[in-house]
């Protein structure tokens, strides 16, 4: 009789403390969700089914070897720049922006799929290159990166560019990218500074970092949203005001709670400890990464779990700031608790990929 522990051991390749604590929180979100939306059962259900398809896919993502994803990464990032290239011109316009392309049953924010196929492609391109790599390598890396950053950023997706900008970076400095060269670019970004303000920035982008430094100059205007989530994270204390008590969110003052601002509901409601045990959790999976990224089998599997796990942390990062005021407004979800069916879909991907990279070891050992 087959030993089922031992099929599974050896059929399956799953990282457990990375599943389980990943539907945990995307639980969690599900309760945060039903609060913020103020007890919308549609958004609810749809949400559920994009939770448990996500699950579902990211147990799919996990089974191939690693080497499917290095020798498939630049088709998939081809297919991944064609839909973002057909967003630009055929995409559904929301608010001014181009981001989504209309399927009927499904509307796809394609920059949410090439941000999980840049890194992977990265890590294929550079795993073998000798260290340090040199200036041709990472010359023919950044232009890439600034090409899809650009391309994102037009559409105008800030939040998700600057997202994938530091993820290729980080996968570049991974790959063996000299302190020399870091230091010149760096003050090469400094002085581009002005230019990049006047020309790369949006209006309302602008208007956005203005706000930010000062959000008293405006506060029934550009600086709302800032006052009211800062109002709404200060108010919950402690415990908080309890589930779905916020005021902040229940009587309207905080826009988009069921999106960018769903930590300030989280905050109301829950308190202090609430937000700790969700930091944690979050911090638990980022160990977790860091963890596999180093015990990985080879440098393509180090580098694509670095480059998504970094992906993964950069998302957290921006939300977290943007609600407490540190950063501007730059419309980014928190990941598998905001609503948002192609951001959670390319995440549970990443963390698909991610397990892929950790737990196929299992094949070099035997």
């Amino acid at each position: 009789m087959i030993n089922f522990k031992n099929f599974i051991k050896d059929k399956i390749y799953i990282d457990f403390y990375l599943f389980i604590s990943i539907t945990l929180l995307s639980i969690m979100g599900l309760v945060f969700l039903y609060s913020a939306s103020q007890g919308n059962i549609e958004t609810i259900i749809k949400q559920s089914f994009f939770v448990i398809f996500g699950l579902f896919l990211m147990f799919i993502v996990s089974q191939p070897d690693p080497d499917f994803y290095k020798n498939n990464s630049a088709i998939f990032l081809i297919f991944s720049l064609v839909l973002v290239l057909v967003t630009l011109f055929f995409g559904k316009e929301v608010n001014g922006a181009k981001r989504w392309l209309d399927l009927g049953f499904f509307t796809l924010q394609t920059s949410e799929i090439i941000k999980v196929a840049l890194p992977v492609f990265l890590a294929a391109y550079l795993y073998d290159k000798p260290l340090p790599i040199n200036l041709f390598n990472t010359f023919t890396t950044l232009v890439l990166i600034l090409l899809i950053v650009n391309l994102v950023r037009i559409q105008p997706d800030l939040g998700t560019s600057l997202v994938i900008l530091i993820a290729g970076l980080y996968i570049l400095f991974l790959a063996g990218l000299s302190w020399r060269f870091i230091g010149i670019s760096s003050g090469i970004f400094i002085l581009s500074l002005p230019f990049i303000w006047n020309n790369f920035l949006e209006p309302f982008q602008r208007q956005r970092i203005l706000t930010l430094l000062d959000p008293n100059a405006d506060p029934f205007g550009s600086g709302w949203n800032i006052t009211q989530s800062k109002i709404a994270i200060g108010s919950g204390g402690l415990q908080g005001k309890g589930y779905q008590m916020g005021s902040q969110a229940h009587l309207d003052f905080l826009p988009e709670t069921e999106t960018d601002f769903i930590f300030s509901v989280i905050a109301e409601e829950f308190g202090f400890i609430g937000v700790c045990i969700l930091l944690s959790i979050f911090l638990f999976i980022l160990l977790r990464c860091l963890y596999l990224a180093f015990d990985a089998r080879d440098r393509f599997c180090r580098l694509t779990i670095g480059g998504l796990s970094l992906l993964f942390l950069s998302t957290v990062f921006i939300n977290l700031s943007m609600v407490v005021g540190i950063i501007p407004v730059v419309g980014m979800p928190l990941p598998f608790i905001s609503k948002g069916g192609s951001s959670l879909l390319s995440f549970y991907i990443a963390f698909g990929i991610i397990i892929s990279m950790a737990t196929h070891k299992k094949l070099m050992q035997k």
